[in-house]
Formats: structure tokens, C-alpha cells, sequence
């Protein structure tokens, strides 16, 4: 009896002093791993992290039950995550950092279904165009226009698949920059429009070089595409190991999306959940995940540490004129969404 008291007493005094584990679901490599390093030794809080490449990744996480601590999720996703009560309210006064935020941000977030209540900024940026002009060019064989059409119309992009083009696996941008470019919203478009505004990729499907949301990275960086749709961040990336690329913002606008972190409403921690969001979003911290990502920090620009952050990284910063064509990305009804989806996954089947 004896033994046994002491073995119990060894559980419970281990038990209390065990580290606690904050559970974080973000898109891959898409934070500073030194700021993580710091939070946990700060707080003596472990990070556990589960990285995801596609948003439905992340929507099938949610789905499955698991718990999670605090989730990434885009602007675009929360109006479904709340409607289906997978978020919890989320309480900035809570968070000490949050008033530091780019108000002109916060207020693109607001206008959003569901977003000011449940989620805060994470980091930001624009859906563009890759180039390899030199290889582009000769492909073409004349001068490239700075038009989604490159991408978009047939005829144009069947010109460039020799020296390789990719497109990435996110439907929702690509379906809302596709209808965009014909003068078309996709919110005001019924899941039939939009399941037929997807139709003229069903015969380039099987002609794209890469179709997804990380390798074309490497693929662009190694002179294997010529094309590509891409994030901005992404495009830095790949811009830093092969110069020739450029990152294009068409006459047409790009998209626009802020990526959030949000408490799921089975949050085993929600206590430790506001205390690493309100780390994330501290000035240093934002801009330090910004540098390492090469997406945007959610602070306001004209601050004197965004100020110089524009300066030691100009092509990271969208200037006035490129904000002004481009648009926020549409939150999606569930009837358009289903669509989507459903017309997304037989494009994709129709690839080798």
C-alpha cells in the first residue's frame, strides 16, 4: 500500500509540473521558427505544430474532430468555420497587442462574414503572376501582356506550356481571379455560373507542369516553369534563388486575402491560445514572421517599423496603384462553395 501511495504521489507531482502543450495548425513553413523558439522559452509552453498545404486541409482537420489550439485560417474560411460552430468568440480586449494592428486591415477584415468576432489578422498579401520573362518571351513570341489572359484564355497559355506553366491548387482563388477577369463577381454568381466559369481549364488541366501549393516554389526557382499563378510570399521565395523571375500584379488587379489566427470552440487550451496569439501579433513578432515568410505583417504602414521594413523590402509591399485594382477575395455562400468544390475535384481528376 505503501508503494502504491508513493507511485501515485510521483504521478500527480509529474502531472503537475508536465509542460503545458499549445496544439497549432498553420499553413507549412508559414511563421519564424526562432519567434516559436522564443515564445516557449518564455512562457514554458510547448508548440506543437501540424502544418497544411491546401484550405481544405485545413477545413478536413476541422471536420475530423481533433483538437486544436489555435488555427490559420484565410479571411474567406471563417464565415463557414463560424457558421458551423467550429470557432469560439474570440475577445481582443484579451489581447494586449491587438490596438498595435493596422486599422485599414482591421476594417477589410470586418467586412467580412463572421471575421471580426472570431479572428485577428495573421498575415496578408496578393495572388499574382510569376514570370520568367526571358523564357516566357521566347515561348511566346512576342512581348507578354501583364494580363491574366496569359493564364486564362486558351489560346494564350497553350503558347507557353512548352517552357512550363503552373497553377495552384486553391479553387477559390482561382475561380474568383478567373471570373474577376471577365467582369464577373463571384458573389453575386449562382453555383451554376461558377462551376461553369471553371469550365475552359478542363482541356489545360492535363497541361499544366505543376498543380499545387508548394513545389512550383522550387519548380519557378529552377527554371522549370516559364508561369505561374502564386502567392506573393511564395513568389519572393522563389524570386531570391533565381533573379529572373519577377512577381506581376496584372492590369486587371490581383487578389487579395489576410490569413488569421483563430481559437476552434474545442480548444483544449483556450487560456494558452490567447497568449500565444497576443505574442504573434506583437510589432517585433509580426514583422519577424513577415521577414521569414516574405508575406506582409498586419501593421499599420505607416508605422516606423513597417516604414523601414518597406524599405529593406520593397518588392514585399504593394504600392498604391496595385492596391487600388486589386480586391479582397469573396467569402463563398455554402450552395457556391459545394459547386466549387465539386467542379474543382473533377478538374483535377481529369490530370495524369
Amino acid at each position: 500500500m505503501k508503494t502504491l501511495f508513493c507511485l501515485l504521489a510521483l504521478l500527480a507531482c509529474s502531472s503537475a509540473h508536465a509542460q503545458p502543450v499549445l496544439r497549432f495548425l498553420n499553413w507549412q513553413d508559414y511563421f519564424d521558427s526562432a519567434v516559436i523558439e522564443d515564445f516557449q522559452q518564455s512562457t514554458g509552453i510547448r508548440v506543437e505544430y501540424q502544418g497544411f498545404t491546401t484550405a481544405e486541409e485545413l477545413m478536413q482537420a476541422m471536420q475530423s474532430g481533433k483538437a486544436y489550439d489555435v488555427i490559420v485560417p484565410s479571411h474567406f474560411m471563417l464565415k463557414e468555420l463560424a457558421g458551423s460552430g467550429r470557432l469560439a468568440p474570440l475577445d481582443t480586449s484579451r489581447l494586449a497587442h491587438y490596438k498595435q494592428l493596422d486599422p485599414w486591415l482591421l476594417s477589410m477584415l470586418a467586412g467580412q462574414p463572421a471575421a471580426k468576432e472570431h479572428a485577428v489578422p495573421y498575415l496578408w498579401g496578393s495572388v499574382g503572376m510569376v514570370v520568367n520573362t526571358t523564357l516566357a518571351q521566347a515561348a511566346y513570341g512576342e512581348a507578354l501582356p501583364t494580363s491574366w489572359s496569359l493564364l486564362f484564355e486558351p489560346k494564350q497559355v497553350s503558347r507557353l506550356f512548352n517552357c512550363g506553366v503552373g497553377l495552384i491548387d486553391a479553387p477559390q482563388e482561382v475561380s474568383s481571379l478567373m471570373l474577376n477577369y471577365k467582369g464577373r463577381n463571384p458573389t453575386v454568381s449562382s453555383p451554376r455560373q461558377i462551376s461553369k466559369a471553371l469550365q475552359p481549364l478542363e482541356p489545360l488541366m492535363p497541361k499544366f507542369a505543376e498543380l499545387n501549393n508548394w513545389a512550383y516554389v522550387d519548380a519557378l526557382a529552377q527554371g522549370k516553369l516559364c508561369l505561374a499563378m502564386s502567392w506573393g510570399g511564395h513568389a519572393l521565395r522563389a524570386i531570391e534563388q533565381n533573379p529572373t523571375l519577377s512577381y506581376v500584379i496584372p492590369d486587371e488587379g490581383a487578389a487579395m486575402y489576410i490569413d488569421t489566427l483563430a481559437i476552434p470552440a474545442n480548444a483544449p487550451n483556450p487560456e494558452l491560445a490567447y497568449r500565444f496569439i497576443d505574442f504573434m501579433i506583437a510589432p517585433q513578432n509580426a514583422v519577424r514572421n513577415a521577414r521569414a515568410t516574405r508575406f506582409y505583417a498586419p501593421l499599420p504602414s505607416d508605422s516606423p517599423i513597417m516604414q523601414q521594413f518597406a524599405a529593406e523590402h520593397p518588392m514585399q509591399v504593394m504600392n498604391a496603384r496595385q492596391r487600388r485594382v486589386s480586391y479582397l477575395l469573396e467569402s463563398l455562400s455554402d450552395d457556391q462553395e459545394a459547386a466549387l468544390d465539386g467542379t474543382w475535384q473533377k478538374l483535377k481528376a481529369t490530370r495524369p
